[in-house]
């Protein structure tokens, strides 16, 4: 995840905290959201990343679908 995405992330979660037009069940749920999403996040750029150290062509496949 980009340090852009992760400071987006950040954000949101502070704002969601700080709201009080949320109740704390929603506020929870919220959090799970974006900690599941984090996660499923995470996954996928160690995926990718480990796909590319199999072979430089690999690497090179993936970047030509946009992947890495």
């Amino acid at each position: 995840m980009s340090k852009s995405n992760l400071k987006h992330l950040e954000t949101i979660k502070e704002n969601i905290d700080k709201t009080d037009a949320l109740s704390q069940e929603e506020k929870s749920d919220s959090f799970k959201r974006i900690e599941a999403w984090y996660a499923e996040e995470k996954a996928w750029e160690s995926l990718m990343a480990e796909l590319s150290e199999i072979s430089p062509k690999v690497k090179v496949f993936l970047a030509e679908l946009g992947l890495i």
